[in-house]
């Protein structure tokens, strides 16, 4: 039973940290050391980087409104 919740916390955690690596890479940021420093924050301290990442990194990306353009063709 212990191992068997070890092991949830263990994956849990993984996941937590590669969706923070992703976001990180895959958002934009207002400045590029930013990104650098999300990036060193998450892999150095893989659980708290990224909780702190998802709590506090919101105001530092750029918000683009998307565009509806449709291209419909007949």
């Amino acid at each position: 039973m212990e191992t068997q919740l070890i092991i949830g916390l263990v994956f849990l955690a993984l996941t937590l940290w590669t969706w923070a690596l992703i976001d990180v890479t895959k958002s934009r940021f207002k400045s590029t050391s930013l990104r650098t420093k999300w990036l060193f924050v998450i892999l150095f301290f893989p659980l708290s980087g990224s909780m702190f990442h998802f709590q506090f990194s919101r105001n530092q990306k750029e918000r683009t409104t998307r565009k509806f353009q449709p291209k419909f063709t007949r």
